[in-house]
Formats: structure tokens, C-alpha cells, sequence
């Protein structure tokens, strides 16, 4: 009968780092997006992209900085963007000089509820990476990073 490590893959040492990365950001990722949904009624997405138009010049972002922000596809942005602007959290806004290109700009509702789920998103976070600290496998990698 075959062993198992007959089958083994060996990854180079970047193979392996990406693994641990993208392992870790399941893991806190995973975390965060259900303690907002919890106690902030706000997914993670939602959530990143009212930081990033919060934190905009004019609090507005054009639809390819918000896929850049989320890390989502271009129809995975506007189907947020649509659920946003449904609850009132962001509007349309037209370009002065090109009336065709539309940006998303939060709303002071947007704000507040920002308000509300940052210190929700803080508290979150640090109960991931202290259990993440703990891992093994993970914890040595998150220490790393926070250098």
C-alpha cells in the first residue's frame, strides 16, 4: 500500500509562505467578517469600502479603486455599490468635467454607521490575532509581520 508521502508536493519557500499568508487571512478574514455581520449588521466588504471612501479626498472613489480596496471583481463591486446605495450608507455622484463617469461618495449615514463598526472591527481584529498567537503554525508568521 502506498504512503502517503509518496504523494507529498514540495513547494518552494515563497510556495510555502503563500500557503501561511493566505491561510492567515482566511483565519482573521473569516473572523472579522462574522463579528461585523454580528454586532455591526455590516459585511467585511461593505466595511473596507467605507474606510476607503471615508478616508477619500472628496469621500468619493471611482468603481476600479473600490476593486482595488476589496479585492473584488468588477461585478462583485457593483452589486456592493447597489446594496450601499440601497441602504442609504453611499450615493451616486456624477464627474463635473465627464457627466459618464460615476463615482460612489459615502453619505454622513455611511459615517456613522462607520463610527459604530470601527471600534466592533478593532476589537474583532485583536481577538483574531490573539488567537492566531497562539497557533503554532500561524503565530510565529503574524509576529513577523507586526515587526
Amino acid at each position: 500500500m502506498p504512503d502517503a508521502s509518496d504523494h507529498a508536493v514540495a513547494l518552494s519557500s515563497d510556495g510555502r509562505l503563500w500557503t501561511r499568508l493566505s491561510a492567515l487571512h482566511a483565519r482573521v478574514g473569516g473572523a472579522m467578517q462574522k463579528v461585523l455581520q454580528r454586532r455591526a449588521d455590516i459585511g467585511f466588504s461593505e466595511f473596507l469600502a467605507l474606510v476607503a471612501l471615508a478616508n477619500a479626498e472628496l469621500g468619493e472613489l471611482h468603481m476600479q479603486e473600490l476593486e482595488e480596496v476589496t479585492q473584488l471583481n468588477q461585478s462583485s463591486v457593483s452589486r456592493l455599490v447597489v446594496r450601499l446605495e440601497r441602504t442609504g450608507l453611499t450615493e451616486r455622484r456624477h464627474c463635473e468635467r465627464d457627466r459618464r463617469r460615476v463615482y460612489t461618495g459615502i453619505t454622513e449615514l455611511g459615517r456613522a454607521v462607520l463610527a459604530e463598526a470601527l471600534p466592533v472591527y478593532e476589537a474583532a481584529l485583536s481577538d483574531a490575532f490573539g488567537t492566531v498567537t497562539g497557533d503554532r503554525e500561524l503565530g510565529p508568521l503574524l509576529a513577523k509581520l507586526r515587526d
